[in-house]
């Protein structure tokens, strides 16, 4: 057991898990724990990450202006896989090191893609809202099966969700920055250009980092490639996709629907968008499973030892 580094954990559910709590503590004696749930942002961070040398982050902001005022960190884990909250430059700058994991919930984001596909392909939102407001009427949907899906993003989620919708034998198209033929080449799948995908696809999945290449990838224009009856799907990150023009999209039935797991400005604000009926939405869910937690947070854990400069 290591007796002499002091370890933080910001995360709430991290925090909440008897197993991560344990396995930690039999790794590092001194540990402070998130245990009053606060949501920690600028100076409530700082105050919070003063005193470690080692903490175990989220979805919190990590900034050269949090950096700085923290002379004694030395390594930030992360809880998850997605790092543009975190300041890559700044983190190198001031020599503290990152543990990191990628992949980690990929089948817990797979499956929810799946699921939401379905739901969305049945009508499933639509239908539940109209039985709880009093009218109960079939609404005539669609299989999975046999659709074309635009994957965005062939990583490891990506990659994971390719076998899934194969077994319902989906026709797979991709579009990524990088090229991975064996892959492709082993699942049969095709890879297209961006426009391409928007035009054929039935489903699009999003399935990539945010930053400044992706930020606004789905903009009006491309938005309008879409045929009238697909499905717009993201899981991945807020900010990926242009919600003003989506929302417009959906409301003028140019789309036929969309399911979004994350939003650029979490919780979401634009009720007019949350409240359309064939728009479905959950809270940053997409790697909130038992089996993610779990995994997400052992390789945090493993994070404060095995660990580089970003």
């Amino acid at each position: 057991m290591n007796t002499k580094n002091k370890v933080v954990v910001c995360s709430r559910s991290f925090s909440k898990n008897p197993i991560l709590r344990k396995e930690l503590l039999e790794r590092y004696s001194q540990v402070t724990f998130n245990d009053a749930g606060l949501k920690l942002d600028g100076d409530s961070l700082v105050d919070f990450l003063k005193g470690h040398d080692k903490a175990i982050t989220a979805l919190e902001t990590i900034n050269e202006n949090i950096l700085k005022q923290l002379p004694e960190l030395q390594v930030i884990s992360k809880y998850g896989v997605g790092v543009d909250m975190i300041d890559m430059a700044a983190m190198r700058s001031y020599n503290i090191k990152l543990g990191w994991t990628g992949g980690v919930n990929r089948r817990s984001v797979s499956e929810l893609v799946i699921s939401f596909s379905i739901s969305m392909l049945r009508h499933v939102p639509a239908a539940h809202r109209e039985v709880l407001s009093g009218t109960w009427r079939q609404h005539v949907g669609s299989h999975l099966s046999e659709r074309t899906v635009g994957i965005i993003g062939c990583g490891h989620i990506g990659k994971d969700l390719v076998p899934l919708l194969k077994a319902f034998g989906c026709r797979v198209i991709v579009n990524d920055i990088k090229e991975y033929p064996d892959f492709y080449a082993s699942e049969e799948i095709e890879s297209v250009s961006l426009e391409s995908l928007l035009e054929q696809s039935d489903i699009v999945t999003l399935h990539v980092p945010l930053d400044d290449s992706t930020r606004g990838l789905l903009n009006a224009q491309r938005l309008a490639l879409m045929k009238p009856t697909a499905i717009l799907i993201n899981a991945a990150r807020g900010g990926l996709i242009d919600e003003s023009s989506l929302k417009n999209m959906l409301k003028n039935n140019l789309l036929a629907a969309a399911a979004l797991d994350v939003f650029a400005i979490e919780p979401p604000t634009d009720k007019e968008l949350l409240e359309l009926p064939n728009f479905l939405v959950t809270p940053h869910i997409g790697g909130s499973s038992n089996e993610a937690i779990l995994a997400m947070g052992r390789a945090a854990i493993n994070g404060l030892d095995y660990n580089k400069l970003p």
